[in-house]
């Protein structure tokens, strides 16, 4: 299988008949029900910074995924969840569900709980992903009752089996005009320890960025291969595996009601919700590097005046305030808390009397990271607000894809985290 070197937003919206042949979906991350709230899959181990991890985990690892979610309602639904096999591009695989599942391939989300004492009602549910016998790239499918048409979200989750060694480095980009505000990742994959037929065709490396999939870079070309050393190499010099290294995210500390909590100016308590103001915000272009600790865009539920986060936490509706002129394009509040913007309450409105930009989200307690964007052709463009510094903190991910001779799927072989300055809260 030969793969294209292409980023994501691209595949979505400039070619979406060419990359995959027969024009099959790709599958997202996204929410269709306006009531579906705070939907995080990730590693279960019971500390608050698991829900800032990836959705990755080995095949056959002892720590099984977990998925929550919120549904704002007074009375508990009944929803169902189906698992799709994917291959490297997020196209529906060749595999039957009998290939990847030992089980019928439709679960009960049967776990719910009521929240406690909260002015805006809302059921929690979660469930635990089944375990699959297959690597690869996986959607999780939930639907209401029986009806596959009445999805209310689809969510990405991983699963390799590492028998390559590996090797990620950030290096400064070849480009002299790069080297100021962006980051370069070399990559080095061994394979002696499993036989690659074609390596340079049947192969697919994929680099994320912060958990972003707008701005991945999909099927990066080798730059070399040693058949001595059954090795193959990435260190190109065109620019195709650099990285804009953006700034630190900014944030927002909900973690309290009865008080403002960090970079929040107001609260309002009314009988039936809660109001919060951001501060106001301005471009951070042109400005020095500033070092400080943030959680790389994502976001996590946390109260610390009740004991269940989960339950006790209160939604609440929070207005964000960017001071600029006027724009030609409109901006976007960006960063797991909006689904990278793919939450239509992202895009925000001018105010002229108050010459701001604002855009209100419901947000459930906790702590949260954004940043601030236009739309591009080639994905967010946060450069115009944020400015972008080679310093900055990030977090990358690579994945090493193969599909073997008569194969009908792609297997996720290779996986590893960069991340050398690691400064996360």
């Amino acid at each position: 299988m030969k793969y294209l070197r292409i980023t994501y937003f691209t595949v979505l919206f400039m070619f979406p008949a060419v990359f995959y042949l027969n024009a099959q979906e790709i599958y997202e991350d996204r929410v269709y029900d306006q009531n579906i709230q705070s939907v995080r899959l990730f590693p279960m181990s019971g500390d608050f910074s698991d829900q800032m991890n990836s959705p990755v985990i080995a095949l056959n690892s002892p720590k099984p995924l977990v998925l929550h979610f919120d549904d704002i309602a007074y009375e508990a639904d009944m929803y169902s969840a189906k698992i799709i096999h994917c291959n490297a591009d997020w196209t529906k695989s060749g595999l039957r569900d009998a290939d990847y599942l030992g089980q019928y391939n439709e679960y009960n989300l049967n776990t719910y709980e009521y929240a406690i004492n909260t002015r805006i009602p809302y059921i929690h549910y979660t469930f635990q992903i089944p375990k699959v016998n297959r690597s690869g790239n996986y959607i999780i499918k939930v639907y209401r009752g029986r009806n596959e048409s009445e999805t209310v979200f689809t969510k990405r989750f991983m699963v390799y089996q590492n028998v390559l060694g590996m090797g990620a480095q950030l290096v400064p980009p070849s480009k002299n005009e790069d080297r100021r505000t962006s980051q370069q990742i070399n990559i080095n994959v061994n394979y002696q320890n499993r036989e690659l037929l074609d390596p340079a065709n049947n192969t697919m490396v994929v680099i994320r960025q912060n958990q972003r999939w707008d701005n991945a870079v999909f099927g990066l070309k080798h730059t070399s291969i040693r058949e001595d050393r059954r090795e193959l190499q990435y260190q190109l010099f065109d620019g195709s595996n650099t990285f804009r290294a953006g700034n630190e995210f900014r944030f927002i500390d909900l973690r309290y009601v009865r008080t403002r909590g960090r970079n929040i100016s107001a609260v309002r308590m009314e009988e039936d919700v809660v109001f919060a103001e951001a501060g106001i915000d301005e471009s951070r272009k042109g400005q020095g590097y500033l070092e400080y600790l943030d959680l790389n865009g994502q976001y996590g539920v946390l109260n610390v005046e009740r004991q269940n986060h989960e339950l006790e936490s209160e939604y609440m509706l929070v207005t964000f305030n960017l001071k600029t002129d006027e724009l030609s394009e409109t901006p976007y509040v960006l960063g797991s808390l909006s689904g990278w913007g793919t939450n239509p309450d992202a895009r925000m409105v001018y105010d002229k009397k108050k010459g701001l930009y604002q855009a209100t989200l419901l947000l459930k307690q906790g702590w949260y990271d954004y940043q601030y964007g236009l739309p591009t052709e080639e994905g967010w463009d946060m450069e115009p607000f944020e400015g972008s510094h080679f310093q900055t903190e990030n977090e990358y991910e690579i994945f090493f894809y193969y599909r073997d001779m008569g194969s009908r799927y792609d297997e996720l072989i290779g996986y590893t985290v960069l991340n050398p300055n690691k400064r996360r809260l």
